[in-house]
Order: structure tokens, then sequence, then C-alpha cells
């Protein structure tokens, strides 16, 4: 089952009791057909494998509308029930070294969602900043902007440099201008000194390890191609994923 969840039995099972033990009889939008557990397994493996619904269905031999109200009803209980195992910008510490790049996660093309475009990518989606150490440990994974913001923009939104000291950190180019560790932009009027490319080359054998980290952040399929669902629901997804990564590893 952790393969197609993410989660073992006994980290499912105790997600439904945090979820059964949180929700009033209102909240509990789940089918009954399905249950609890069902409705938890079949949104965990939506997420993880990122799986069509009615391939879920027919599985589960429901309809797919029961498979969608599993999902939507789930989801933001699960974000709920799990937020306090996700790190915040303020439990960052200031005296380790943090390696932080953004990714973006995409969507399908909304005509009347121009925001989303990124046009570094080439396409539409939501930016998160994640950050990692020097040894490629998740620290923490900022809440989604839309894909048409800048690296640069995305962090200062986040809030995470605002009590720490940028000389700790490494980013890409992107983050140029932020007082932190970077590789050197190549001046408009000269090639790059070899000094400067053996600097950028250091750099960037450092910086591989948040590459691994975005990644492994990534097994989570719904994060790694087009998201299928409502638009207005696709920020809910991410914060639920996120939280169930952190989950995941704790």
């Amino acid at each position: 089952m952790y393969h197609t969840t993410g989660l073992t039995i006994e980290q499912i099972t105790d997600l439904c009791g945090l979820v059964d033990m949180d929700t009033t009889a209102e909240q509990r939008r789940w089918p009954p057909i399905l249950g609890l557990f069902n409705s938890a397994v079949i949104t965990l493996t939506y997420m993880r494998c990122n799986r069509v619904q009615a391939e879920l269905a027919e599985a589960y031999e429901v309809s797919q509308p029961t498979i969608s109200r599993a999902i939507t009803g789930m989801t933001p209980l699960i974000e709920r029930v799990l937020r306090k195992f996700v790190p915040t910008a303020d439990e960052l510490d200031d005296q380790t070294q943090y390696i932080v790049d953004g990714t973006l996660l995409p969507c399908w093309s909304w005509a009347d969602r121009p925001e989303l475009y990124s046009g570094k990518h080439k396409t539409t989606g939501m930016n998160v900043q994640i950050a990692c150490t020097l040894d490629g440990r998740l620290a923490w994974i900022s809440d989604p902007i839309e894909g048409r913001r800048h690296d640069t923009y995305c962090l200062k939104e986040s809030g995470a440099l605002l009590t720490l000291n940028p000389d700790n950190w490494m980013g890409d180019k992107g983050y140029v201008g932020n007082y932190m560790l970077t590789p050197i932009k190549k001046p408009k009027h000269r090639k790059l000194l070899d000094w400067e490319k053996e600097f950028n080359t250091q750099i960037n054998k450092i910086r591989y390890v948040i590459e691994q980290t975005i990644a492994n952040v990534k097994t989570w399929r719904i994060l790694h191609a087009d998201y299928r669902r409502p638009i207005e629901t696709f920020a809910e997804t991410i914060s639920t994923v996120i939280a169930l990564h952190f989950y995941a590893a704790a």
C-alpha cells in the first residue's frame, strides 16, 4: 500500500483516527458507501499516483462522481489535521545553512487565469519555494503563489528571510540581489573569468541536493503532471500534499 498511497498502513490508520476525532458529523462528507478508510486511501492514491478518477471508480466498483466526492471531502480534512506537521518559516534555524529553489507545480492552461502562466517554464501552474539543509534534509516548503511570479518575489512573500540571515542561504541565479550565496552572472561586457567559472561550478556541486529534494517531493505525482480538478482546489491540494509529505517523514 505504501507505493500507491505514500504512507504505511499504520500511518493511514492513524490519519483516519485523527480525521475521525477532529470532525463533526456535518464535516464528514466522505461517501458512506466507501467509508472513512477507503475514502482516505482513494484520496492518497489519487495524490500519490495522479490516478484518473474513472480508474479508481472501476477498482472500487463505484461511480466516478462517488470518487470525486471522496477526494473533495477528504482533501481539506487531511490538510487540517496534518497542518501541525508542516514547518513554518519562523521555525527555520538562523544558525543553519539552507539551499533554496523554486519549482512550478503545473496545471491545465486556464484561459481566464493568465496569472498562472510562467514565462520561464512556458506553461501554467503555481510556484512553491523549497528549502533544504546542506545534507539534503527537507526543511520547509512555502505556500503556493501564482506561476507568473519570479522566485525572488515568491521567497519574499513567504516571509522566510524576514528574521533570518540570508548569508546562510544559497540559491541559483534567480536569487541574485537577496544577499545570499549565488552563482555569478555573466556581465554583458565580458565573459566570465576562470575563477568565476570555478566558483559557479563549486556552487552547483553543492546545490544539486535541492534538485534531489524537489524530485522527492514530486514523487507525489499530482504535483508533477497537469492538475485536472477545478483550479479553485489546486492550492488546497498542494497544501494537503505538503502536509502528507512531512507527515510521512515524521
